[in-house]
């Protein structure tokens, strides 16, 4: 649907973690009012009607995902419909209900578990700063095959991570991001993925006291990811007290307090 410039400008200054959500209800307004254009009139009163019943427009999660499934040449492998899979737990946990047994007063969006899933290093979705972010990851492996010397894994790479030598390729990993460009590029196949899966961060939040999410060590398959994020909403509702971030959880009792295998 059309926006008006002055709408478009309203709706870049909201917070990012609501802001498709506000999106989608501008748009309902204006479809109701018989416009198939979105005004600031629109907005304004869709965010009157927003404010008013926020507890009714929360679930008790969030999962957000980059722009990777719709083709971003970025993306790391296929994610086996892996959203999908987390949203179905995340409804089964009735989380919202949770929620307002713990909560005093009414939900407000910050209270709900957030998710973000990017599908390469860039971190589109900001998976460092939700509960549970996870990074598309495809590390490179060094094969038996000849290197040419063509230098593309070289000139791929941002990080600077690779170097070659007479003999091939060599990667630094405490540098590499495990994007997956220099093993795409690659042409005779001397790098290739040595698997696809995902780092995962734990912990992140803005607010008052912000911190990024701590990384948990080692690549997780989609399977794994899922049964890591299945575990951290099983310590979350344990250990919930009404006003905390997961990250404050897991500050609170330590990650050693975590099943990740």
């Amino acid at each position: 649907m059309e926006w008006s410039e002055d709408a478009s400008a309203a709706i870049g200054k909201v917070p990012f973690f609501v802001r498709s959500r506000v999106r989608k209800k501008v748009e309902a307004e204006a479809r109701k009012s018989g416009s198939n254009k979105v005004s600031i009139a629109h907005l304004h009163s869709a965010q009157a009607r927003y404010l008013g019943n926020m507890e009714a427009e929360v679930k008790g999660y969030q999962v957000d995902n980059c722009f990777g499934p719709s083709g971003c040449p970025n993306r790391i492998g296929d994610d086996d419909g892996l959203a999908a899979r987390i949203e179905e737990h995340l409804n089964a946990l009735d989380l919202k209900r949770f929620l307002q047994t713990k909560v005093k007063g009414p939900l407000k969006m910050h209270h709900e578990f957030r998710i973000s899933i990017s599908d390469c290093p860039n971190g589109c979705s900001r998976p460092q700063i939700v509960d549970v972010g996870l990074l598309g990851a495809s590390p490179p492996s060094i094969t038996d095959e000849p290197c040419s010397q063509c230098n593309s894994c070289v000139d791929s790479c941002r990080e600077e991570a690779v170097t070659l030598t007479a003999r091939g390729p060599v990667i630094d990993f405490n540098k590499c991001l495990y994007c997956g460009h220099c093993h795409r590029d690659c042409p005779t196949n001397t790098l290739v993925a040595g698997k696809h899966g995902y780092r995962i961060l734990l912990g992140g939040k803005l607010g008052r006291h912000p911190q990024l999410g701590l990384q948990l060590p080692g690549i997780f398959s989609a399977k794994q990811a899922l049964t890591v994020i299945k575990e951290c909403l099983k310590l979350f509702m344990a250990q919930f007290q009404g006003k905390e971030r997961f990250g404050d959880i897991l500050n609170r009792v330590g990650y050693d307090n975590l099943s990740t295998k």
